[in-house]
């Protein structure tokens, strides 16, 4: 197993998630994520299946996931987006279970039916191969048979995109977002600035860009039998009108741990 990551990184840094939190989950976002749990046919999991939600934030999916029936672990590196996930849930009536975990060590032989890491929550650690071993974490954690959903903007999609700088705003605050490829279109840095009257907060945050192609090769490695992609939540194709990469990959039937 490889070690934990420094915890100096972008993500371990509390300050960000609570700084640019009104523009990372929204309510469109929010409601987003329940209309893609009720209407994807990619979240077709069997009834009552023991899901996990990976990187969770503050329960977008994991809530909308238990309510579908499903029996759902949420897990994050964030204590305070876990209490939101936590009260979030007592809010809906539905009992999920929480854990406060690194991606990079958590891992459960066999507990899960389906696990889903959605709306670009993965590529965050340094090192590639650190990457790689949440996918194995992943498969290990899937019983044999399961499914897993990972959900990114492609490296294609990006490189089509001609805007770099992008402004938004939200209930009074304008965010600034500018990205910068980096490292032989390897990684992608985003300098946000969140603005509300005379209080302005800049954050950073770094993650690994991958194609579709690097991404199945990193699937198959970590031992997922089956890979597909698909370019919507609606399981279009992923080709060159494709809005998001979304990874469905496969634990071999006969495949243990």
């Amino acid at each position: 197993m490889s070690e934990e990551h420094d915890t100096g990184a972008w993500f371990a840094d509390q300050s960000f998630w609570r700084d640019f939190y009104s523009h990372l989950f929204s309510a469109e976002r929010a409601a987003q994520a329940v209309r893609i749990v009720e209407r994807s046919p990619l979240f077709r999991f069997p009834s009552g299946a023991r899901v996990l939600d990976l990187c969770c934030g503050p329960g977008l999916f994991t809530v909308p996931l238990a309510r579908a029936g499903h029996t759902v672990t949420g897990v994050d590196l964030s204590a305070p987006l876990l209490e939101r996930a936590r009260t979030s849930s007592r809010d809906a009536g539905v009992d999920v279970r929480f854990v406060e975990a690194d991606m990079l060590a958590f891992a459960e032989p066999e507990a899960f039916d389906a696990a889903v890491n959605m709306f670009t929550s993965f590529g965050y650690l340094d090192r590639h191969e650190d990457n790689v071993q949440v996918l194995r974490n992943l498969h290990t954690s899937l019983a044999p048979g399961g499914t897993l959903l990972v959900d990114v903007v492609g490296k294609e999609i990006l490189a089509r995109r001609d805007e770099r700088v992008s402004l938004s705003e939200l209930d009074g605050k304008v965010l600034v977002q500018r990205d910068t490829v980096l490292d032989d279109w390897s990684r992608l840095r985003s300098d946000w600035y969140s603005i509300e009257g005379s209080r302005a907060a800049t954050g950073s945050m770094t993650l690994h860009l991958y194609s579709a192609a690097e991404l199945r090769d990193m699937l198959r490695s970590a031992g997922f039998a089956e890979v597909r992609f698909h370019g919507d939540y609606e399981g279009g194709p992923y080709d060159h009108r494709a809005e998001r990469l979304i990874a469905v990959a496969t634990k071999g039937v006969d495949a243990r741990g």
